[in-house]
């Protein structure tokens, strides 16, 4: 198994006729990923890389089954394409558009207090490269090629991270089950947390990766919550060891403000908690190779 995608997903394109959607629609597509369409407002009718444009999300989904799609839409409409998503019964969306104001977050997140849990959309990002389930599906913008199949699960916030890791990984022969890019802003649909659960109940994961970064608490909610929770064992990185306090860096969730935030910190936490912790990023897939030897 996987977790959130598999091959059986049918995907539907948000700014689908755009030039970015448009050429991550083909990535996607090129990949074997199932795009059963996409949705351009306005453009309904037509067909597009020889799929078919709906003007709604609710008319594709009544007319292709989907249920995962995937934002290329502006900032200022990314909010409203989220939850006009979630309205018509997608189960994963995952929003790759960056610079979404943080009030249009909140206001998502406030949105999706209406379902319960059994109906509630899982919302993946924003500034985030999405998911892949390496040789079933790729919802996302990361590179294919450089993702073997295999055991290990991927939560990062870091995208560029992500596929350093990876490539690492592949270089070793190790796989993953499922990447998922949670994204770097500070209110993102999924957290660390979220994914782990997931990741726990996947017969097919049998090592996560956690990579992180300075700012926010989400790695010490992570590192409870794997304490309380996981029998899976974690590696994980922290990135950002010698950033200055109170320094946004990179992400606009990247910043240190109180304790907990600061890299050192949150290696200190995830160790107490029992997750193996990579001394710096070139080491990540030899970590990862060193607990798979030892559970295996």
């Amino acid at each position: 198994m996987t977790v959130l995608i598999d091959e059986n997903s049918k995907i539907i394109i948000q700014g689908f006729t755009g030039k970015i959607g448009s050429f991550h629609a083909q990535e996607m597509i090129d990949y074997g990923t199932n795009v059963v369409g996409g949705v351009t407002p306005g453009k309904g009718g037509s067909t597009h890389l020889e799929r078919p444009v709906f003007n709604t999300v609710k008319e594709a989904v009544e007319k292709t089954g989907a249920d995962s799609s995937i934002l290329f839409v502006p900032p200022q409409f990314a909010a409203d394409s989220a939850m006009e998503a979630a309205d018509a019964g997608i189960k994963v969306c995952v929003a790759i558009t960056d610079g979404i104001p943080s009030h249009d977050m909140i206001k998502v997140k406030r949105y999706m207090k209406r379902y319960p849990k059994s109906e509630k959309m899982t919302l993946v990002g924003p500034n985030c490269s999405g998911i892949i389930s390496p040789g079933k599906c790729l919802l996302g913008i990361m590179p294919g090629h450089i993702y073997k199949e295999g055991e290990v699960g991927v939560i990062g916030r870091s995208g560029t991270l992500g596929y350093e890791s990876a490539q690492q990984m592949k270089d070793l022969g190790i796989g993953i089950s499922t990447s998922v890019g949670i994204g770097g802003d500070p209110i993102n649909g999924s957290s660390f947390k979220d994914v782990l659960e997931l990741f726990e109940q996947d017969s097919q994961t049998k090592v996560v990766l956690m990579i992180g970064e300075i700012g926010g608490p989400q790695e010490a909610e992570a590192a409870q919550f794997a304490k309380e929770n996981m029998s899976k064992p974690i590696v994980s990185y922290i990135a950002g060891l010698t950033a200055p306090k109170g320094r946004k860096m990179g992400h606009a969730g990247a910043i240190v403000t109180a304790y907990g935030e600061a890299a050192s910190e949150k290696v200190e936490i995830l160790q107490e908690a029992g997750v193996i912790v990579a001394k710096n990023p070139s080491v990540i897939g030899d970590t990862v190779k060193e607990v798979l030897t030892k559970i295996s």
